[in-house]
C-alpha cells in the first residue's frame, strides 16, 4: 500500500479508463463486420455471431470471479494481466488465419476486460472519498458510454478505406501506451489477503452465469422449446443456487453475498439489474424496429440515436458532480421519470412515426439513463463498508451481464410473439414489427414505473 498523498489520481485514472474504452469500443466495433467476416471465412450467419456472443459470455463467466481476484491480486498485477490479456488478443485478432483463431482471440480480449472494469471501480471507491465518488464514477459512464457508441461508426469508416484487421489494429497503440502508463503510475491501492480460490465455486459460477448467459442468448437462434436453451437455463439456474449455498459455508468465499445484508445495496442492485434489462434490449429493438417499420437505413439510424448517446456521454461527468452535492435520491428519481416519459413515448409509435420525434424521444431516454446508471451504481457500492467493495463490484457488474442477456432474450421473444399474430391477421411486416415493440416498450414502461417507485427508498443524502 501507498501513502495518499504519493497517488496520482489523474494518472491512475487515465491508465484505466483507456484500457476500459477500448475494450468496451472492441465488444460493439466488430457488429458492424459480422456479414463481412461470414463471407471472408466462409461461416454461417449463426457460427458469426459467436465473435460477439463469445465476447458477451466470457464477461458473465469471469466477472463473477473478480472480486475474489482483488482479494487475492494487486491492483498493479490485476491490471498489468489485463492490459497483457488485452493485447495478446489484439494481435492474434490482427493475425487470424481462420475463424477458429478469431473467436479465441474475442475470448482473450474478453477476458482482459472483465478485469479492467471492476478493477477501476473498485479503484475508484479506494482512492476518492464518498463526496468525490459520484464525480468519478460520472467520467467511467462517460468511457461505459463512448466507446460502444463510438464502435461501430469508426468500424464503419475503418471497413470503407482498409481491411477488417485494422478494426483491432488500430487499437494495439493505446493498450501499449495505456500498459505503459500504468505500469509507471499504478500502485498497489489494495490490501491483499491470501485467500484460498474454491475450485467448486469457480465451476459452479461458470456453469451458473454461463448456462444462463448462454441459454437467453441463444433462445432466438434455437427457440424456446429446444432442449439447449431449456437444458442450459436449467444447468445455470441449479449451478447459480448450489453456487449461493457453497459461499454461505464457505469460511473465505469466493463472493462474500453478506453484501444482500444491507438495505441499501439490494436496493440498488435491483434498479441496476431492471434498467439493464430494459436498456440493452431497447438498444436492439430499436434498430430493428427503424430498419423495419420505419424502412430507415442502418445509417440514417445510427444518425437517429446519436444525439441521445453523445448527450449521454457528456452529460455524465456533471451528473456524477451533481450526486456528490445533492444526493442519490435527488438525481436517480428525476432521472427514472425521464425514463418512464421515454419508454411511454416509444409505445405509442407506429410505422408513421417522425424521426425527429425519434430523436427527440431518444435523447429524453438517455437523459433518464444518464441519471440513473451512474448515481444507482455509486450509492449502491457506497452502502457497503471498504472490505466488501470488491464483493459489491463483482455481484453489481454480474448482474448486469445476466439482466443483460435475459431482457434481450425476453423482449426479442414478447416482439416476435406480438409481430406473428398481427401477421396473421393480416398486417404487413411494417405494421407487425411496429405492434410488436410497442408491446416490448409497454412491458418495458411497467418496469420503469417499479423503478420509479423504488427511487423512493433511496437516502436523501450519502
Amino acid at each position: 500500500m501507498v501513502k495518499e498523498r504519493e497517488i496520482k489520481r489523474g494518472f491512475i485514472m487515465l491508465a484505466l479508463f483507456t484500457a476500459g474504452f477500448v475494450g468496451l469500443f472492441s465488444e460493439t466495433a466488430l457488429n458492424i463486420a459480422l456479414g463481412e467476416l461470414s463471407h471472408i471465412f466462409q461461416v454461417s450467419t449463426t457460427a458469426i455471431q459467436w465473435l460477439a456472443t463469445g465476447y458477451f459470455l466470457t464477461l458473465g463467466i469471469l466477472v463473477p470471479i473478480t472480486g475474489n481476484l482483488m482479494q487475492k491480486f494487486t491492483t498493479r498485477q490485476l491490471f498489468i494481466a489485463s492490459l497483457t490479456l488485452s493485447i495478446i488478443g489484439t494481435i492474434t485478432a490482427v493475425m487470424a488465419p481462420v475463424f477458429g483463431v478469431l473467436i479465441i482471440a474475442r475470448v482473450i480480449q474478453a477476458a482482459g476486460l472483465a478485469i479492467v472494469l471492476p478493477l477501476t471501480q473498485n479503484v475508484i471507491f479506494t482512492i476518492y472519498a464518498p463526496n468525490e465518488r459520484g464525480g468519478a464514477m460520472g467520467i467511467m459512464g462517460l468511457v461505459i458510454l463512448a466507446g460502444p457508441t463510438l464502435g461501430p461508426t469508426v468500424a464503419g469508416l475503418i471497413l470503407d478505406t482498409l481491411s477488417w484487421h485494422w478494426i483491432f489494429g488500430v487499437t494495439l497503440p493505446v493498450l501499449l501506451f495505456s500498459l505503459l502508463f500504468g505500469y509507471i503510475f499504478i500502485p498497489n491501492l489494495n490490501e491483499v489477503r491470501n485467500t484460498r480460490i474454491d475450485s467448486l465455486s469457480v465451476i459452479l459460477s461458470t456453469l451458473g452465469f454461463g448456462g444462463i448467459v448462454y441459454g437467453f442468448s441463444s433462445s432466438g437462434h434455437y427457440g424456446w422449446g429446444s432442449m439447449q436453451v431449456i437444458g442450459t437455463i436449467v444447468l445455470g439456474l441449479v449451478a447459480l443456487f448450489l453456487f449461493v449455498v457453497r459461499q454461505s459455508k464457505l469460511e473465505s468465499p469466493m463472493l462474500n453475498l453478506t453484501v444482500f445484508k444491507h438495505p441499501q445495496f439490494v436496493l440498488g442492485f435491483t434498479m441496476n439489474s431492471i434498467t439493464f434489462f430494459s436498456m440493452l434490449s431497447m438498444l436492439v429493438v430499436l434498430p430493428m424496429y427503424m430498419q423495419v417499420a420505419l424502412i430507415v437505413s442502418a445509417f440514417a439510424t445510427g444518425l437517429v440515436l446519436l444525439p441521445g448517446s453523445l448527450l449521454n456521454c457528456i452529460l455524465a461527468p456533471p451528473i456524477g458532480r451533481l450526486f456528490d452535492r445533492f444526493g442519490p435520491r435527488a438525481i436517480i428519481t428525476p432521472g427514472t421519470l425521464f425514463v418512464v416519459v421515454g419508454y411511454a413515448l416509444y409505445s405509442q409509435y407506429g410505422t408513421e412515426t417522425a424521426l425527429w420525434m425519434m430523436v427527440v424521444t431518444h435523447i429524453v431516454m438517455m437523459l433518464g439513463v444518464g441519471l440513473t446508471i451512474g448515481a444507482v451504481q455509486t450509492n449502491t457500492l457506497n452502502a457497503l463498508p471498504k472490505r466488501l467493495y470488491p464483493d459489491g463490484i463483482a455481484v453489481t457488474q454480474s448482474s448486469q451481464q445476466v439482466s443483460g442477456a435475459v431482457g434481450i432474450a425476453i423482449m426479442i421473444s414478447i416482439l416476435t410473439a406480438k409481430q406473428g399474430v398481427a401477421l396473421a391477421e393480416g398486417a404487413t411486416i411494417m405494421a407487425a414489427t411496429a405492434a410488436g415493440t410497442s408491446m416490448v416498450f409497454i412491458f418495458s414502461l411497467v418496469l420503469a414505473v417499479v423503478n420509479v417507485v423504488l427511487s423512493l427508498f433511496l437516502k436523501k443524502t450519502q
